[in-house]
C-alpha cells in the first residue's frame, strides 16, 4: 500500500500532465550528478512536443531547489531509489504507478541500472529510452548505445545515446540558472567584500576525496600571503565548525564562514565568486556550472571534463586511494597563484 499523501501527490500531478508528455528520469543521488546530467535534460526538452520534460530524480540530488528556474523542465518529482531489496522493491512498485499516472508517451531513462527502465514498462509507457547496456536492453524500445562505451564514464553513455537518437547536444556546459532575486541578495550581503572572491569547498561525500585540516590550514595561509581578497569557505552546515576552526587558524585575513548558507544561496555565491578550489565534490560541480573558474583536485576519481571551467589538479603519478594526500598545498597554490588578479564581471 501507498500513504495517502503520496496518492494525493500522484493525482495531483496526473491531472497536470498533459502539458508534459516527455519525462526524464535520472536515478544518481549525487548534487554533482545533477549538474552534469542538466544539458542532457535540455536537449531532450528541445526535441520533445512541449518543449519541456517532467524530471525525476532522488531527493538526495536536490534537484527541486537546484533547478527551479530551469525552463526546460516543467516539474522535477522525487522518487526513492535505494535502501535493501525490499525497500528497492516497494520504491520500484511506487515509482511504477507515479509513471502510469503521468500518462506520459515517453521516457528517457539517464543511466544504465534496470528498475526505472522496468517501472517504466510496468507503467505502460510506450516509448522507453535508455542506454541499454546489459539487461536494462530488455525493457527499453530503442537499441541502446555500441557495447564499446560499457566502461565510459555516464557522460559518455548520454553522449552516445544523444548521437544514437540523433538528438542535438549543443554543449556539455550545465550553465546553471539562478533566480535574479537571489544573486541580488548575495551581491548585496557581499558587495563590500574585497576581490578576487575565492571559495573554497571543504568536504566531500568521500573522506578519501577530501584534503586534511592540515593541507586546507596551510592552503589557506598561502593564499593570504599573496594578498588574496576574501576567502568563503562552504560544505554545509555539517562542516561549519569545521570551517570556523580553518578561519581561526588564520590572523589578519578576511575569511567567511559561508556554510550557513543554503543550497540556492551558495549557488549564488559560486556565480559571483572568481575562483573556486575544492575536491572532486558537489560544490566543485556547482562552481563549474555557474561558469566560474573551477581548481579541481581529483587525488581518487577520474578526472571530469564535461566544462572548460573545470582545470584538474591530479596528484604526481595519478590517482589512488591516497591521491589526495599526494596533492600538496603548494602544488595548488601554484596553479591558481597566475588566476588571482582575474575578475568575474557576473553579479
Amino acid at each position: 500500500m501507498i500513504s495517502s499523501a503520496l496518492e494525493t501527490h500522484i493525482a495531483t500531478f496526473g491531472a497536470a500532465i498533459n502539458v508534459t508528455p516527455s519525462a526524464v528520469i535520472q536515478p544518481k543521488s549525487g548534487i554533482g550528478d545533477t549538474m552534469w546530467h542538466l544539458p542532457f535534460i535540455r536537449a531532450i526538452a528541445a526535441v520533445s512536443p512541449s518543449g519541456v520534460v517532467t524530471f525525476f530524480a532522488p531527493p538526495a540530488s536536490h534537484a527541486k531547489e537546484l533547478l527551479a528556474a530551469e525552463p526546460s523542465i516543467a516539474e522535477t518529482i522525487y522518487f526513492e531509489h535505494s535502501g535493501s531489496e525490499l525497500q528497492r522493491g516497494l520504491n520500484l512498485i511506487r515509482l511504477a504507478m507515479l509513471l502510469r499516472r503521468g500518462r506520459f508517451r515517453s521516457i528517457w531513462i539517464l543511466d544504465r541500472t534496470i528498475r526505472p527502465a522496468l517501472a517504466a514498462r510496468l507503467a505502460g509507457i510506450p516509448e522507453r529510452i535508455g542506454i541499454g547496456l546489459g539487461a536494462q536492453k530488455l525493457f527499453i524500445t530503442n537499441p541502446g548505445v555500441d557495447h564499446s562505451h560499457f566502461h565510459d564514464h555516464p557522460i559518455g553513455w548520454l553522449t552516445a545515446l544523444m548521437a544514437a537518437m540523433a538528438v542535438p547536444l549543443p554543449s556539455t556546459e550545465p550553465n546553471l540558472r539562478i533566480p535574479e532575486q537571489i544573486r541580488a541578495a548575495i551581491w548585496e550581503k557581499f558587495k563590500l567584500c574585497a576581490r578576487p572572491w575565492i571559495v573554497l569547498g571543504i568536504g566531500a561525500s568521500d573522506s578519501r576525496r577530501d584534503w586534511s585540516d592540515e593541507y586546507w590550514a596551510e592552503f589557506l595561509a598561502a593564499l593570504h600571503r599573496r594578498g588574496a581578497g576574501t576567502v568563503f569557505l562552504i560544505g554545509g552546515g555539517s562542516n561549519a565548525a569545521r570551517a570556523q576552526k580553518l578561519i581561526d587558524r588564520t590572523t589578519g585575513a578576511t575569511d567567511i564562514n559561508a556554510c550557513g548558507l543554503n543550497l540556492v544561496e551558495a549557488c549564488a555565491l559560486l556565480h559571483g565568486s572568481d575562483i573556486f578550489v575544492g575536491p572532486d565534490s558537489g560544490p566543485m560541480n556547482l562552481a563549474a556550472a555557474c561558469a566560474t573558474t573551477t581548481f579541481a583536485l581529483f587525488g581518487v576519481n577520474p578526472v571530469l571534463s564535461y566544462s572548460k571551467h573545470i582545470h584538474a589538479i591530479v596528484p604526481p603519478g595519478g590517482r589512488s586511494p591516497d591521491g589526495m594526500a599526494r596533492i600538496s598545498p603548494a602544488q595548488v597554490i601554484e596553479r591558481v597563484t597566475p588566476y588571482l588578479s582575474q575578475r568575474k564581471l557576473s553579479h
